[in-house]
């Protein structure tokens, strides 16, 4: 039986995202969210912490899972960038 699915989103109109297994989508997620939990990381340091805390857990491209959720959590205005230079990734405080 097929893994349950989940349409991504994407956070520029118009474009649209991929759809992907949920159980993965929901474990790169909470990844992602434990990870910006009170920091603000660049795209390259979050992704290198992302691959570091699951690649030993996860089949799959991590990078590419990463990304895909990433801006799917931006879509959804769970994290944010920032406006410094370089450009950060933080959780979205105002959402909750």
């Amino acid at each position: 039986m097929k893994d349950e699915q989940i349409q991504t989103l994407h956070p520029q109109p118009g474009k649209t995202n991929k759809k992907i297994s949920l159980k993965k989508y929901e474990f790169i997620k909470e990844n992602i969210l434990n990870i910006l939990d009170g920091c603000e990381l660049t795209h390259t340091e979050l992704m290198e912490e992302l691959y570091a805390s699951v690649k030993d857990n996860f089949e799959g491209g991590v990078q590419w899972y990463g990304e895909t959720v990433k801006l799917d959590l931006e879509a959804r205005n769970r994290i944010v960038r920032t406006l410094s230079k370089p450009e950060k990734y933080k959780l979205n405080t105002k959402e909750k």
